[in-house]
């Protein structure tokens, strides 16, 4: 399916000067949906007997949860189905979104810059599940484009997901400045060619 390119009239404030595009990761970098989708996971591992330490779980932030089930199943020897598991995993998160709230500092750069450059979200996370948590967040109709992990093959820390964002805003990667909170994601980034913002450092200032 062909996505037009988004037309925005408006020029770029003066403060992003050859910034033409921003591009955000979703969960933990707009939204602080991280403990909630941890809690999610400790009830499937258990269920399934795998093993996954809070810290390994971070640092997989971006990679979507049927890779992530796929990799401990193999190597701990557990039999599953990583798609059915990813399923039970979503069922287990979706009764905790009414508990999401925003990361103000980077909603606040989202609202700052809406309607003035082409915006995008680029995710690790499953089209319909962000949906739901823009919606409850009310901020579904800020960005231009949405860019899940059911739209590319190759998941961060390939660049795939950020520039397939670019190409929606009809932006060129390097015009482009992308917003992540985790080494994944800001790999990803750098690939593709765009200027990074690691929100932590940010969120770790404003303290």
């Amino acid at each position: 399916m062909d996505h037009p390119e988004v037309q925005h009239p408006n020029p770029a404030p003066t403060d992003m000067d050859g910034i033409r595009g921003l591009i955000f990761d979703f969960d933990g970098t707009l939204a602080d949906t991280m403990p909630l989708h941890w809690q999610a996971w400790q009830t499937v591992l258990s269920r399934h007997g795998l093993s996954l330490s809070e810290a390994e779980f971070y640092a997989l932030g971006g990679v979507p949860a049927r890779d992530i089930l796929r990799g401990l199943a193999d190597r701990q020897g557990v039999q599953l189905d990583p798609i059915a598991a990813a399923g039970e995993k979503v069922a287990a998160y979706l009764p905790l979104i009414p508990q999401v709230k925003p990361i103000a500092p980077i909603l606040e750069i989202a609202r700052r810059y809406r309607g003035r450059l082409p915006m995008a979200i680029a995710t690790g996370g499953t089209r319909w599940v962000i949906g739901q948590v823009l919606e409850h967040l009310g901020i579904g109709d800020w960005f231009d484009a949405l860019v899940a992990s059911d739209d590319v093959v190759r998941q961060k820390p390939a660049p795939d997901i950020f520039l397939e964002a670019a190409r929606r805003l009809g932006v060129p990667p390097e015009h482009c400045r992308a917003f992540e909170d985790t080494e994944l994601g800001l790999t990803a980034i750098r690939a593709a060619g765009m200027a990074a913002v690691d929100v932590r450092e940010m969120l770790s200032a404003a303290r």
